[in-house]
């Protein structure tokens, strides 16, 4: 059905989230407007084959259980971790090191980075760990809060291991199907982080602003106040109240040993890499190739395996400690792994509902319409910067990540494939382009995440520094807003035309770094 329908349902799914702000509903009726094209316009058998076809079908296939399995695993690792105080004592460690105004940034900076695996407990963590060291240092919470943003979403989207990444290869992975691609996702998944270049440089940018202790625009004016008047938020100011269990999330100070979500963390990532390893190699032996490298082992490898089996692994051992020491009795263990468990119903739900709109979708054929539109108007090597931008403002708009990835993410796969086509790109350049757009959606997706004022994360960030909603989302934003710019012009142009990714980042970091020393002004010292 190439025609002008063919692109409502996706559209109609992106509409409804930014009126209704409910990403699982807008989806659902996104797919049951498909459903009705698709079946002769009959809204009664639409109803009826979303349900019993298209999640049905989704829910059928190996990969995908493969993928729902290892999010409640991990989801269950996040809980033991965090409940027997294991997340707080790696924080901790970071907290030692915070004597000065510049350390207690870098030491902010750092515990974001440490607590990798999920930007919900990262962002829970370090807002309420780190508040009391700030504030002694004059830190503004608005200052804090962005760091605490900044170092949540764009950590976890990019690590190769963490909530985030059952959810991204899922969605990589039904979009190399629509175009026939046999390539290992996890593969991909890695070939793609140098691209994914928003993440990336704000994180560098904020260690930047830390490290040179410097700020500009509404930042400036916030951070100057917290120094010079010792008020770390504005007066009159709303502060946002953390409404978080934080005793029963973080465990006491006596539970927090760093070694309890250490030791987890090395196995779960130990283990994907162990996985990944032997999978590889034993498809390598069965197919009869002996002579490989790193490269061919990982094409080769089964990352939902790899992933499954580290996650469980990981759930044993972290439930194991936390018995043995005594912290939580067998019935407490077992009630934190289901509520960690149960924190990745929401995911699963979306990513559910990602993969129905996918299929309906490849069956209305809007990949197939958008190229015969675009084709002629639109050189491919400018996909990625225009679907950074589309990511971009759609996260933002409705504040939700995961949702813009999943309706854009089976589309852009197609067009990036086919319009390469088109243009006659030789396999190494559409490979390029594929990477490009692939990044450009979950790059920009987490954009949004990060600076919404809408987005869950953001409001979290908010929350767990004791800051003003909108104090947060004003000083956050001509940041997140200049990063942008600089990756969709310097990153995601350069390298769709051949440019070396790391090089473009090179830029980047040169270019921001200069950006602070030219507007920023340096701020005093000061001392717990």
């Amino acid at each position: 059905m190439p025609g002008l329908l063919s692109i409502l349902p996706p559209i109609f799914a992106i509409v409804l989230a930014l009126f209704l702000r409910q990403v699982i509903i807008s989806l659902l009726l996104g797919i049951y407007m498909g459903a009705i094209f698709i079946y002769d316009y009959n809204p009664i058998i639409g109803i009826l084959r979303v349900v019993d076809t298209y999640i049905i079908n989704t829910l059928t296939e190996t990969s995908h259980i493969q993928v729902i399995v290892f999010t409640f695993l991990f989801g269950g690792v996040v809980g033991l971790i965090s409940k027997s105080g294991g997340t707080r004592g790696i924080a901790n460690i970071v907290i030692r090191y915070a004597r000065t105004r510049r350390s207690g940034l870098i030491a902010t900076w750092l515990a974001g980075l440490m607590i990798f695996f999920d930007d919900y407990a990262n962002t829970l963590i370090v807002g309420n760990l780190m508040r009391p060291i700030t504030d002694k240092l004059k830190i503004s919470r608005e200052k804090l809060a962005f760091i605490v943003d900044a170092t949540s979403a764009p950590v976890a989207s990019i690590v190769i291991v963490s909530s985030w990444i059952g959810f991204e290869i899922g969605l990589i992975q039904d979009g190399l199907k629509l175009i026939g691609s046999d390539a290992n996702v996890y593969d991909v998944f890695m070939q793609t982080i140098p691209f994914r270049f928003y993440p990336i440089a704000m994180l560098l940018f904020v260690l930047m602003l830390a490290y040179f202790n410097r700020d500009f625009g509404p930042m400036l004016k916030a951070e100057r106040r917290a120094l010079r008047e010792g008020k770390v938020v504005r007066e009159g100011a709303s502060v946002a109240k953390d409404l978080t269990e934080t005793s029963d999330l973080f465990g006491n100070d006596e539970k927090a040993k760093w070694y309890n979500g250490v030791v987890p963390i090395a196995v779960l990532v130990g283990g994907t890499l162990f996985g990944l390893y032997y999978t590889g190699i034993t498809t390598l032996a069965a197919e009869g190739i002996t002579n490989y490298g790193f490269r061919d082992i990982i094409g080769k490898s089964n990352s939902y395996l790899a992933l499954l089996w580290s996650s469980f692994a990981a759930c044993v051992v972290a439930g194991i400690m936390i018995v043995a020491q005594k912290i939580m009795t067998l019935n407490e263990t077992v009630d934190a792994w289901f509520v960690g468990v149960r924190s990745m119903l929401f995911a699963i739900l979306i990513l559910t509902l990602a993969w129905s709109i996918g299929s309906v979708t490849q069956d209305i054929k809007t990949a197939d319409y958008i190229i015969s539109i675009i084709s002629d108007t639109i050189d491919p090597r400018f996909l990625p910067v225009l679907i950074f931008f589309v990511c971009a403002l759609t996260s933002f708009a409705t504040g939700t990540s995961w949702g813009t990835m999943a309706i854009m993410m089976p589309i852009v796969i197609p067009l990036g494939f086919h319009v390469s086509g088109l243009y006659n790109f030789t396999a190494v350049h559409t490979e390029l382009i594929l990477y490009g757009v692939i990044s450009s959606v979950l790059a920009g997706s987490v954009f949004g995440d990060h600076c919404s004022p809408i987005a869950d994360t953001t409001i979290l960030s908010s929350m767990a520094s004791g800051c003003d909603h909108m104090d947060h989302v004003r000083t956050q934003l001509p940041y997140a807003i200049i990063v942008g710019l600089v990756c969709m012009v310097v990153g995601d142009i350069p390298t769709a035309f051949g440019l070396s990714p790391y090089f473009s980042l090179l830029i980047i970091f040169s270019l921001l770094a200069g950006i602070i020393l030219l507007f920023g002004s340096k701020l005093s010292e000061s001392k717990a």
